[in-house]
Formats: C-alpha cells, sequence, structure tokens
C-alpha cells in the first residue's frame, strides 16, 4: 500500500513541476466554487466545503495510490450529508465521518479495494442517477429565487412545497441561474483548459452588485467566510452515539470507497497507468479521519475534477497537494471576496453537475441492456429517490448479486462514468 507520491517524486523534473503547477491551480480554481455549493447543498456551512478540499485533498494526494486523483468534497454525498445532518446534526456527522474513516482503513487492510468489480454497474448507474436528481431538486429553491420556511428533504414533500412558493418566483435568480448555465456550458467547449467553473460563478455573482440585483449570496445566508482552518479537535463520542451513528458512517464509507476507486479506473485509462486500489482506500480513509477533526465534510475521490487534472497537464500526486494548497491561500486572502458568490450562481453550477453525473446521453444504452439490469437500475432509482441511500444500496447490491449467482458468470468488465 506504498502511496504514489513515493513512487513518483524520484523522477520528478523541473518540466513536470511546472505542469503539475499549472494543473493543481486549474483544479483549485475549479474545486473552489464546487466546494462551497456542495457544502451548502449539504446543509452544512460553506467554509467546510473548503475545509474539506484543503484538509482531505491534500491527504487523499499525498497517501493515494493513483497518480492523479483529485480528492474534496463531491456531489455524491450531499444526499447523505444533508440526511446525515437533519437527523443527527452536524456534530453527528463529524462522528460518522471519523467512523468511516476507520472502515476505510480496515477495508484497505484486508485488501478489499478490488471488490469494486463484484458491484454491478446497473446499481451503480440507479443510485447514481438517483442522487442526480435529489440534488437537482433541492437546487430548485435557490436556482428560482423561492422564498420558504423550510424545504422538506424528502421528494414526496418537497415537490408540493416547491410549487406552493410559485409565487415568490423571482426573475433575477432565474436569471442569474440561466446565464452561470450557459457560460459555464459555452466556456467548457470553447476553453476547455480554462477554470470555466470559477469564471461563470463569478461573472454572474459580480453583475448581483453591479445591477442591484435583488438575489441573496453566501454572505447574505451565512455570513463572511472564515479565513482561516479551525483547531483540530475530536468530536464527543460515546458508545450510544457510537452505535446510533454506525449506519450512517457504512453509507459513507462506501460512497466513499466506490467513488474514489471509480474515479481511479478512469484516471487510469486517460493516463494509461494502473492506480493501487488498497493505497487508494487507505488514503480515503486517512483523509475521512482527519477531515472532520478540522470540522469537515466526508470526502473522496472527484471525478470530474481529476479529469481536469489530466486534461490540464497534471500527471504526479504533487498537483493534487498543490491544489489543496492553493485553495487555503484563497481561503487565507480572499475569503470576503468568495463570501459574495451568488447563490443561484451556485445553484445553476450543481444543476449542470447533477445533470452531468446523471449521463443523459447514456440512458439509451443502459435502456436497451438486458431486461433484468434494466429493472435493476430503475429499482435502485426509485429507492435512491424516494426511500433513503440505506435501502437503496442494500437492496440494489443485494439484488443485483443474486442476479450474478443466477447467471453463474464471471463478472464483466465495464466503464465508468467521468462525470
Amino acid at each position: 500500500m506504498t502511496p504514489k507520491l513515493l513512487s513518483t517524486l524520484p523522477a520528478t523534473t523541473l518540466a513536470s513541476l511546472r505542469a503539475d503547477v499549472f494543473a493543481g491551480i486549474t483544479v483549485a480554481m475549479v474545486a473552489l466554487p464546487l466546494s462551497l455549493a456542495i457544502a451548502i447543498a449539504s446543509g452544512a456551512d460553506p467554509s467546510t466545503g473548503l475545509v474539506t478540499a484543503i484538509v482531505a485533498g491534500f491527504l487523499i494526494s499525498a497517501f493515494g495510490g493513483s497518480r492523479v486523483q483529485i480528492g474534496g468534497p463531491t456531489g455524491a454525498f450531499i444526499v447523505v450529508v444533508y440526511d446525515v445532518i437533519v437527523r443527527h446534526g452536524f456534530d453527528g456527522l463529524l462522528i460518522a465521518t471519523f467512523m468511516a474513516g476507520i472502515i476505510l482503513i480496515i477495508a484497505a487492510t484486508l485488501r478489499a479495494g478490488t471488490l469494486i468489480r463484484h458491484i454491478p454497474e446497473a446499481v451503480i448507474n440507479g443510485f447514481t442517477i438517483g442522487i442526480a436528481v435529489i440534488i437537482a431538486s433541492s437546487q430548485i429553491k435557490d436556482g428560482l429565487g423561492l422564498t420558504m420556511d423550510h424545504l422538506p428533504a424528502d421528494m414526496i414533500e418537497k415537490i408540493p412545497a416547491l410549487w406552493e412558493a410559485r409565487e415568490t418566483l423571482s426573475l433575477a435568480a432565474v436569471g442569474v441561474t440561466l446565464v452561470t448555465m450557459v457560460l459555464i456550458y459555452t466556456l467548457r467547449r470553447a476553453a476547455p483548459r480554462w477554470p470555466g467553473l470559477i469564471v461563470a460563478v463569478a461573472a454572474t455573482s459580480v453583475a448581483v452588485p453591479m445591477f442591484n440585483l435583488p438575489v441573496d449570496t453566501i454572505a447574505d445566508r451565512f455570513g463572511t467566510l472564515s479565513a482561516s482552518l479551525p483547531a483540530p479537535q475530536l468530536p464527543d463520542m460515546d458508545v450510544a452515539r457510537l452505535r446510533e451513528l454506525f449506519p450512517s458512517a457504512l453509507i459513507i464509507a462506501f460512497l466513499a470507497g466506490i467513488e474514489s476507486l471509480l474515479s481511479a479506473i478512469v484516471a487510469d485509462r486517460m493516463i494509461d497507468d494502473r492506480h493501487k486500489p488498497n493505497a487508494e482506500l487507505l488514503a480515503q480513509g486517512i483523509a475521512n479521519l482527519a477531515s472532520p477533526l478540522f470540522g469537515g465534510l466526508p470526502a473522496t475521490g472527484a471525478i470530474a475534477r481529476t479529469a481536469t487534472n489530466v486534461r490540464a497537464g497534471g500527471r504526479t500526486p504533487l498537483a493534487g497537494m498543490i491544489h489543496a494548497l492553493l485553495i487555503l491561500v484563497i481561503m487565507w486572502v480572499a475569503a470576503p471576496l468568495a463570501s459574495g458568490l451568488a447563490m443561484p450562481a451556485l445553484a445553476g453550477l450543481l444543476i449542470l453537475t447533477a445533470w452531468n453525473m446523471a449521463e443523459p446521453h447514456k440512458w439509451g444504452e443502459w435502456m436497451r441492456d438486458d431486461r433484468s439490469n434494466v429493472a435493476l437500475l430503475l429499482i435502485t432509482l426509485g429507492l435512491t429517490v424516494l426511500t433513503d441511500l440505506t435501502i437503496a444500496i442494500g437492496t440494489g447490491v443485494t439484488l443485483g448479486l443474486a442476479l450474478r449467482l443466477r447467471r453463474n458468470a464471471n463478472p464483466p468488465d465495464w466503464t465508468p462514468r467521468d462525470k
């Protein structure tokens, strides 16, 4: 479980270091608005997203088994983090994340990194689409500028609540949301090497005070962002609390392990390399132990940011470490500026993130698959949206493994998503 950093450092040259620095800067500009948006959508303070990107992002690159993996808060965690905070409070989330870190370290020690091949692709696809639906629906309120006392977490309750608030729709908020989405889409295609996310979100956020638009910013909703990392401290834990939060810890560990290994597989194919799955799980464990000590969120490998790193020229873990350190510098010197980002702009960013996660361009291919796989995808999707993640994952994996045993075939190769 030797980290990739140790095997790549001896071959580092001035040219490769220069490429990693450029890639780290590029990824930091992408990660900054995403980390803020993910934290807000998760029901946490926005600064916790930056803390996670800094602490967990640095450790995942330093100890991971991939040359180019970028770690931090991801969209896949929004649903489970929001649910844990609602049910158990933010301190409950810190405890569950800390426990998840221990579970991941145990999994790495038992060399469980290769078990990902036994999880059916249909389960992962259905689960991911379900999460994307929940993320997008959670952003309708800010994207449309609706005024509501409370947005229910349950999808069945959320839709009627949003409909009842329809008369509070703000055209200014809708405009900021749509322009942000159009800018992100355009910049991704016209200048894919540019940090289009931060450019788009910053541009529409600047327009808010410039045109005196009645739109909330991060500062309006949460106050000015913290300009420093909090001092590390252990969350208060007792046996009853640990037992209560253990199911949530399992879900966090499962998501962190699955998404990080999927991301590493995608990265391998982009740079023609092979990651070390157990080293990657170990790094996820270390990161998820450390993040809650600083008041951060769960973290894992982020496929979109990892792909951005590769496309920007990053080839060693130094790029990921530089990205984390740059976000720390930005936090120190520009927290007041980041506090001015507009909430509808961040909502537009997350809606596009959810769209990319769902991979609609592959739906036709998935629907033409074997009928049992289609059924498995739809069942997992429905349970993810309408029940909770524990039921969705447990049912999907159980049914999928049962189908595989019935077919009495080896698990097929499949292509992970690049979201």
